[in-house]
C-alpha cells in the first residue's frame, strides 16, 4: 500500500509541475494590474472625433469623443477566474469596429513586460504595442 501511495503523489506532483510550466496559471488566477490605452492615431480628424466606448462584464467605463493625438486609458485588475475582458466600440465617420481592447488570454503574455496594452487606431486599422515605441498592425476597420 505505501508503493502506491507513494506513486500517487509522485504523480500528483509532477502534473502540478507540468500545470504551472504549461499554463502559468499566475497570469489567470491572482489578480494583476494592466495599463490599457487607446490613442487616436489619424493624421487629421479635426472635423470628426473618434468615438469610443469601453466596458466589461463588471464596469462600464463610458464613452469618450477623441480629437487626434487624444488618448482614453484606465487600469484594470484581472479576475480569479482569468476571464477579464473588456470590449471596446470605436465609431469613425461611416466605420464601426467593435473589438476586445484587453483579453486576459490573449494580453497577459503580449502586454509584458510592463502590463502596458496600447492601441493606435488609425485610418487603416488597430495597432497594438506593449512599449508604444513598436506597434503592430492587429487588424483592419473591416
Amino acid at each position: 500500500m505505501k508503493i502506491h501511495g507513494c506513486i500517487l503523489l509522485i504523480f500528483l506532483i509532477a502534473s502540478g509541475i507540468v500545470f504551472i510550466s504549461f499554463f502559468q496559471p499566475e497570469e489567470y488566477f491572482f489578480s494583476t494590474e494592466y495599463d490599457v490605452r487607446v490613442i487616436n492615431g489619424f493624421s487629421d480628424n479635426s472635423s470628426v472625433p473618434l468615438v469610443i466606448w469601453c466596458s466589461s462584464e463588471d464596469s462600464d467605463l463610458g464613452g469618450r469623443a477623441l480629437q487626434e493625438g487624444d488618448d482614453f486609458s484606465w487600469t484594470l485588475k484581472t479576475n480569479f477566474w482569468g476571464t477579464t475582458n473588456f470590449l471596446c466600440t470605436m465609431k469613425w465617420e461611416d466605420k464601426r469596429k467593435r473589438f476586445d481592447a484587453f483579453l486576459v488570454r490573449r494580453d497577459s503574455r503580449r502586454c509584458n513586460p510592463f502590463r502596458k496594452c496600447s492601441w493606435l487606431v488609425k485610418e487603416d486599422g488597430f495597432y497594438f504595442s506593449n512599449d508604444e515605441v513598436n506597434w503592430k498592425k492587429d487588424f483592419p476597420w473591416y
